[in-house]
């Protein structure tokens, strides 16, 4: 006989506490800090910076991910219960293990206020020690995810309020590995993750949610102004992503060659554009879930591309 999740014991009801930080999503996402600290030294971090960072890096992301649930809680709860799933989607990322453990009634509320709090306390020790400046964007980001949760049903300025979170973590490793970077690349950086969170991910997930949200009465940029438009502004924004990841390659002392750029243009190709035009050709719920699972994987491309460059360059 199976086991229900809700009465898994030891490492196993682990496992739900990882659901509940989305960690598969989350491994992904945790590879665009190390991206930008490595794009920006145009070398590896030294091995106690580097530890310390990939701790409070993991701890960051799952920190927030538990947040947005822990805040998402009541919302979820109707989505849960009284909205039925589409089950013409293909198999979501962020609903890799469970969907939503809290609401489904596996974990406890407070149990996961718990994980979220006791990571998010890991995270700012290790940023501050890092950089009083990466525990100050680290809180700052926490913030604006529970303002993003709350936003559900005021206005699609969510969406970029999410994008301004998903950027702190890069923004906040090269302040770790340098506390008075270039502003330059900073804002290149921030530009190129933000259109990349707004066209690959936050628009194309709540376009396959866009059922779900109009019956709950959500204000996001899909249910406001329909999948047309919103995989017009997809096209829009993810084009000029890859252009900027460019830009943001050519002002790293890395120095990358046409190999590293030609890799550079098979993933932006392969990860974002054709998904974002196959989207915008059907406007289909289901290609939009296929977008934002393909366009997940962009910056862990990215990451090993430039650790490949920055290993042959220490080897030389």
């Amino acid at each position: 006989m199976n086991t229900a999740p809700s009465e898994l014991k030891g490492l196993a009801r682990l496992k739900l506490f990882w659901a509940l930080s989305r960690t598969p999503h989350g491994l992904l996402d945790m590879t665009t800090p190390a991206l930008a600290a490595g794009l920006w030294l145009g070398t590896f971090p030294g091995p106690g910076v580097a530890l310390l960072g990939l701790l409070t890096i993991f701890a960051g992301y799952t920190a927030v991910y538990a947040l947005n649930d822990v805040v998402d809680y009541q919302i979820d709860l109707k989505r849960i219960h009284r909205i039925p799933s589409d089950p013409t989607l293909p198999p979501d990322l962020d609903s890799a293990i469970y969907r939503h453990p809290i609401a489904q009634g596996y974990l406890g509320y407070y149990e996961g206020l718990i994980w979220a709090l006791s990571w998010g306390a890991v995270a700012f020790i290790g940023a501050y020690v890092l950089n009083p400046v990466c525990a100050g964007i680290f809180i700052l980001g926490c913030f604006l995810e529970a303002v993003y949760c709350l936003m559900l049903k005021v206005s699609p300025v969510r969406a970029v309020i999410n994008g301004i979170v998903k950027t702190l973590g890069p923004v906040a490793a090269v302040f770790a590995v340098d506390p008075s970077p270039d502003a330059v690349f900073v804002l290149t950086l921030f530009a190129t993750f933000f259109l990349w969170e707004l066209g690959g991910q936050n628009i194309p997930n709540d376009c396959t949610d866009i059922k779900e949200d109009r019956r709950l009465g959500a204000q996001t940029f899909p249910v406001l102004y329909g999948l047309e438009l919103s995989a017009y502004t997809i096209l829009t924004t993810l084009p000029a992503a890859f252009l900027l990841t460019f830009v943001l390659f050519s002002i790293s002392p890395a120095m990358f060659g046409p190999v590293s750029y030609g890799a550079v243009a098979v993933a932006g190709i392969l990860l974002l554009l054709l998904p974002a035009f196959r989207f915008y050709r059907s406007n289909d719920p289901q290609h939009a879930m296929y977008l934002f699972n393909q366009a997940s994987l962009y910056p862990a491309a990215l990451f090993l591309i430039v650790a490949v460059r920055l290993f042959v360059s220490a080897m030389k």
